[in-house]
């Protein structure tokens, strides 16, 4: 397997370099089981993010580190958009999202006593990698659904399209690659 060498938020990490199509390959960053990564990204997407009421973000690989975020915060409430609805969840909203990383169409669901809460209040999408921008739409639409504000869009890394998102803070821009490992042009 071939790797991929960055620095994030200060930390050196290696990232395995994954095929997406014949020609088209990623690194894949994973958050889970990284406390030390996740502390130093969550403190730096605070520190440069807008004033906000609720976090919101998809299930599951944002999970970490909008937590993080929360606690770092107070252990403040958020949002979390799931993939499947879930038996204590009522008055659901829905919104169907094709990424980058997963096979096929999927739907993130929002319980709506979160969807209550985050009516007229400003909100803040969180992410750790955003491509496409596939899973940010589906968040926005459910954000907008609920009668909320997106404030800002934060993410830990940017890749393709989305490095050149002028809506979007990031702290790394992560390349895509080659079959052969090395990056695209």
């Amino acid at each position: 397997m071939k790797y991929y060498k960055m620095n994030i938020a200060g930390l050196e990490r290696q990232l395995p370099i994954c095929r997406v199509t014949d020609d088209l390959y990623i690194a894949g960053f994973v958050i889970f089981g990284d406390p030390e990564l996740t502390t130093a990204c969550a403190q730096n997407l605070l520190d440069n993010a807008p004033e906000y009421d609720y976090m919101i973000t998809a299930e599951a690989k944002g999970i970490p580190l909008i937590h993080e975020m929360a606690r770092l915060q107070g252990n403040q409430k958020y949002m979390l958009a799931r993939k499947g609805p879930k038996l204590y969840m009522t008055n659901i909203l829905s919104s169907t999202v094709k990424s980058i990383t997963t096979a096929k169409e999927q739907t993130l669901y929002l319980d709506g006593k979160d969807a209550d809460l985050m009516k007229g209040k400003r909100i803040l999408i969180i992410d750790d990698v955003i491509s496409t921008g596939e899973s940010l739409k589906a968040l926005e639409a459910l954000v907008s659904a609920a009668g909320g504000t997106v404030v800002g869009r934060m993410c830990i890394l940017a890749e393709g399209d989305a490095i050149d998102r002028d809506d979007l803070y990031y702290i790394e821009e992560l390349p895509l690659f080659n079959a052969d490992g090395t990056v695209k042009q």
